[in-house]
């Protein structure tokens, strides 16, 4: 029998796609407190994803733009694929997801807002971590 993925892992990978970044950040947040090995600065640019698109959707656009640096920062040492999850059609779709907000030279451009349509979704991985 193969070893199953951390149930906090899938749960906030769920809520995620269902949009809810506050829950997802949180239940990321509990699974990464309580992770001492390589995967946990990968769960933090989980995390830092959940709350860049949480700052983007209230309108914080100068957290949501040092968000997803930083994330991206975090999430790029995984790809392409990391935990079952495929790391780097993440980053992808977070970057076409950001990019209005990443050409923007103003500081807090009024024009720019999250669109539902460029949300990056995640494919929950299956539960065998080796697949």
């Amino acid at each position: 029998m193969s070893p199953q993925y951390p149930a906090l892992y899938l749960e906030g990978l769920r809520l995620f796609n269902e949009e809810d970044f506050f829950e997802s950040h949180e239940v990321l947040e509990e699974l990464w407190t309580d992770t001492l090995d390589e995967r946990r600065k990968f769960y933090q640019g989980l995390i830092q994803v959940a709350v860049a698109l949480l700052h983007f959707g209230n309108g914080n656009l100068g957290g949501a733009r040092k968000l997803y640096t930083t994330s991206t920062a975090y999430l790029a040492a995984y790809t392409p694929h990391y935990e079952g999850l495929d790391v780097a059609r993440l980053l992808t779709d977070f970057e076409f997801c950001f990019r209005e907000l990443l050409d923007s030279r103003e500081t807090y451009p009024a024009h720019v807002e999250l669109r539902d349509e460029r949300i990056p979704k995640i494919t929950i991985p299956t539960s065998d971590p080796s697949a």
